[in-house]
């Protein structure tokens, strides 16, 4: 039993120090327009992979200030200013699954399932664009 509870801690700690550290690489590309507020999404290139199981592109967005300073994001889970989220994206169908997002006052926890979730239809100006952004370059991207 204590083996088994090992185990289990181990490979938790693997898949979250996994998330962390290409977390941590932050090569943050903005995507879509900037609003009249200043903000702009952009994505975690560093992150971003194709999933084996579902063929879906897998990828970490989240949201900033452009041009202020000190730097306003965006960041990663675990920062100040992280607000974002984790989707996966049918490039193929245009179609979107939230895994899961974080914020400030919320860590990032990743939904187990999301491969048997409903995906809905990338309809938002944001959706579109991170489509736009991510699909064309998706053979690239490395397979997890």
């Amino acid at each position: 039993m204590r083996c088994a509870l090992a185990i289990a801690a181990l490979s938790g700690a693997i898949f979250t120090s996994a998330i962390s550290g290409a977390a941590a690489a932050e090569t943050w590309k903005p995507y879509g327009a900037v609003s009249d507020k200043g903000l702009q999404w952009s994505y975690d290139a560093d992150y971003s992979y194709l999933d084996q199981q579902s063929g879906r592109v897998v990828v970490m967005q989240a949201i900033g200030k452009v041009g202020a300073e000190p730097r306003m994001g965006p960041s990663g889970p675990g920062k100040p200013d992280g607000v974002g989220s984790v989707l996966a994206l049918n490039c193929r169908e245009r179609t979107v699954v939230s895994l899961g997002g974080y914020s400030p006052k919320k860590p990032l926890e990743l939904s187990a399932n999301w491969r048997t979730a409903n995906a809905t239809a990338a309809k938002s100006a944001e959706d579109n664009a991170l489509m736009d952004a991510i699909c064309p370059g998706a053979g690239a991207l490395p397979t997890k």
